[in-house]
């Protein structure tokens, strides 16, 4: 039996990770936290979360419980997933993170961090999504320099990072396939005068309004033609599982980084 702990427990996906769980035979709920001050400290999770009942106490930090746990899933911020991230690493604890945001330095401490324990890192833990990468590849491969690619995404109004991760590993594994440097040719803003669009971009552009959970559309812009490419979300449920599923896949695993290709089999 894997025990597991929550972090963000009483958020807005925490709290589908923490319902969610009971339902995955051989995850063991043993741990829930969330930060400092949070109105629901000191209750039971399965209370707050509306489950019943689970004799797990919502804590406010990790320390606390760490040694009772044999897993953290995080889907919280980056500072907090960083130091989480950091204890877990001292303490031999594996993680699951589905948080976005990481910049490229901090990627390269989560690398140097999960040389101590399995890490499994993505920014969109949907077995659709993750599926959908793989078929941009292929349609990316095929089509070259010949197709204009635009990628937009649509999130909710509480969503702190633009573009999402998702769009952005959309966009790195087209750039990747067909030989572009995205640093270079990713365009995230256009206003005016801006002349015509350039062979080589690839445009990222953001939406954010009201509570959609998550949609993403590529296009593949061609002459007389144009292909269009869409994952729509419409309940945190699919991450919340998808988090759960690697949980189940990463206990026993070699330390080191993984991301929810490898936990689909789809490397």
């Amino acid at each position: 039996m894997i025990e597991i702990a929550v972090a963000g427990a009483a958020g807005r996906m925490g709290s589908r990770i923490t319902a969610l769980s009971r339902e995955y035979e051989g995850l063991q709920l043993a741990g829930a936290f969330e930060k400092k001050g949070h109105k629901d400290i000191g209750r039971d999770i399965g209370v707050v979360v509306g489950i019943g009942e689970t004799g797990v106490i919502l804590v406010d930090s990790l320390e606390s419980i760490i040694d009772n746990v044999d897993m953290i899933i995080d889907f919280t911020t980056v500072e907090s997933t960083k130091e989480n991230l950091r204890l877990a690493s001292q303490r031999g604890k594996a993680m699951v993170i589905g948080t976005t945001g990481f910049s490229k330095d901090d990627l390269k401490e989560a690398s140097e961090l999960t040389k101590n324990i399995p890490c499994v890192m993505a920014s969109n833990m949907s077995m659709g999504v993750n599926l959908l990468l793989k078929i941009l590849q292929d349609v990316a491969r095929v089509f070259g320099d010949d197709y204009d690619i635009e990628i937009v995404e649509a999130h909710h109004r509480l969503k702190k990072d633009a573009p999402s991760g998702t769009a952005l590993k959309m966009a790195q594994v087209i750039a990747d396939t067909i030989n572009r440097n995205l640093d270079e040719v990713a365009v995230y803003v256009r206003k005016g005068l801006i002349g015509e669009r350039t062979k080589k971009e690839i445009g990222i552009q953001t939406v954010r309004a009201g509570d959609i959970v998550g949609e993403h559309t590529v296009i593949f812009g061609g002459l007389g033609e144009r292909i269009e490419i869409i994952h729509k979300a419409s309940s945190r449920d699919t991450f919340a599982r998808g988090a759960l599923k690697a949980a189940l896949w990463l206990s026993g695993k070699p330390a080191g980084l993984y991301d929810m290709q490898d936990v689909l089999g789809l490397k």
